[in-house]
């Protein structure tokens, strides 16, 4: 090994015990509080200071971008699935819930098989439409034909029949599955709250997170003065099962990251402006307002960013593949596309501090097995409580988010499979449907939004002390 690569490695090293040092310190920034996110996470060896530069310089431009094409802004969701589990609130009447999509007589008869014909490539000659029209360009991972693809692909239909999805799916065969342009339906503060929305993380927290009912949540005001504290069952946990709580305490610490960021700040004329509300961001997450609690959940915000940035660089063979090519029906599009993904994969293969799944289902198989079965399980039934959500607009990024993660577990738990996939030819070992990219992708940029817009509110906290 060359001096150079051994004095970067001592560098790395020491800046890690240097932040480990450090630990989580949090801090208030004259006179305004604010989450100052420091050290090292719990559960892998990665400081957060490290994410920051990796994700601001490096990855956000670039995802920005790639959510922009064609192959990415266009998401096909089923918003009309009744919840499965309570009488339907009723959905919300707010303006700003309301989700357009594309009609499907605007959208071509071969994006509508494009799910069914994985492989087929639809000629597509007609003149490019503008806004949901441009839907038509959409399609499915393509490549030409061969006799052995025809063959590979009636074992991958059977495969994915009978695959267990750590998500509930939705058919994209249904008449109520429709194409959503994910760029005119951004997600932000609909004001969507009240007890409906409260029903919905409560029961993702108090059923799906393997938390008895004699342990209480943080900041939940009927818990009573004595017992057994959260954070104590918490680390009491075995690793598997303190990583899925993590996993989804992110996922809702995103979100609530990106209402605060797109909020409704004034509305005159009928002309909304959105933008940064500090004070919302201040009632969420600064440590005095949530008695240190804020500051948690946006580690885990971290730890999830972590969890999907390792799917990305693991999943990178498959997209690497000539096989593989994210058609749209515009060759220089799909070209560019492509190229900019396998970009952002080879950034992710870059990062020197990656989450390590291997420590985790590393006891004796049929234990390890069950576990497996039993949080797939666990995150299912989560996806399937993205259909009680009442707002359209924060159900379809709900959907889109949960179903982002669980494709990013899919991975992590396919690594045999990736790495035996065939060169030009595909596997029914492993698969990607064209919406579990768009999921996977999106999802993964709404989180690198998320470690960015941190950054915008630490800003905004200095500009106003």
């Amino acid at each position: 090994m060359s001096s150079g690569g051994r004095a970067g490695r001592r560098t790395a090293a020491a800046r890690l015990l240097l932040a480990a040092a450090a630990a989580a310190t949090i801090g208030c920034l004259c006179g305004l509080a604010e989450a100052q996110l420091t050290g090292v996470l719990d559960d892998c060896l990665c400081d957060i200071e490290s994410i920051d530069e990796f994700n601001n310089f490096k990855i956000f431009p670039k995802i920005q971008k790639l959510q922009e094409r064609d192959y990415f802004r266009y998401y096909k969701v089923n918003l009309k699935r009744p919840c499965p589990f309570w009488a339907d609130d009723g959905h919300c009447s707010i303006r700003d819930c309301h989700v357009e999509p594309c009609p499907e007589s605007k959208v071509p008869v071969g994006i509508k098989a494009g799910s069914a014909n994985k492989y087929s490539k639809i000629a597509n000659h007609t003149k490019e439409l503008e806004d949901c029209e441009q839907a038509n360009k959409l399609g499915a991972i393509n490549s030409t034909l061969s006799n052995q693809t025809k063959e590979a692909f009636i074992d991958w239909a059977r495969y994915d029949d009978s695959q267990d999805h750590f998500c509930e799916l939705d058919d994209e065969r249904s008449p109520d599955a429709q194409y959503v342009d994910l760029l005119l339906n951004p997600e932000r503060y609909t004001g969507y709250k009240g007890p409906s929305a409260w029903r919905v993380w409560n029961s993702i927290y108090e059923e799906n997170c393997f938390k008895p009912r004699s342990v209480y949540r943080p900041l939940n005001p009927l818990a009573p003065s004595k017992g057994e504290s959260f954070y104590t069952w918490l680390e009491g946990l075995c690793l598997e099962k303190r990583v899925f709580y993590k996993l989804i305490s992110g996922l809702h610490a995103s979100i609530n990251l990106h209402l605060c960021a797109k909020y409704l700040l004034e509305e005159t004329w009928g002309r909304p402006r959105w933008g940064h509300n500090v004070k919302e961001f201040t009632r969420r997450f600064d440590p005095t307002e949530t008695k240190s609690e804020g500051p948690r959940r946006l580690k885990n915000l971290y730890f999830l960013y972590l969890v999907e940035l390792r799917a990305l660089s693991k999943v990178a063979s498959y997209f690497e593949r000539s096989i593989v090519d994210l058609y749209t029906g515009n060759t220089q599009e799909d070209t560019e596309t492509k190229s900019l993904l396998l970009d952002i994969f080879r950034d992710t293969k870059s990062f020197p501090m990656h989450f390590d799944e291997k420590s985790m289902f590393s006891g004796d198989k049929k234990g390890a097995k069950s576990l497996k079965e039993e949080l797939r399980l666990h995150f299912k039934n989560i996806s399937r409580i993205m259909d009680c959500v009442g707002c359209d607009k924060c159900r379809l990024w709900g959907k889109l988010q949960t179903q982002g993660l669980g494709t990013a577990l899919k991975i992590l738990f396919s690594e045999r499979e990736i790495r035996n996939l065939p060169e030009n030819s595909p596997s029914k070992g492993f698969q990607l449907t064209r919406q579990e990219i768009v999921a996977l992708l999106n999802a993964f940029g709404r989180l690198s939004t998320s470690i960015r817009e941190l950054q915008n509110f630490k800003v905004l906290l200095q500009q106003t002390s």
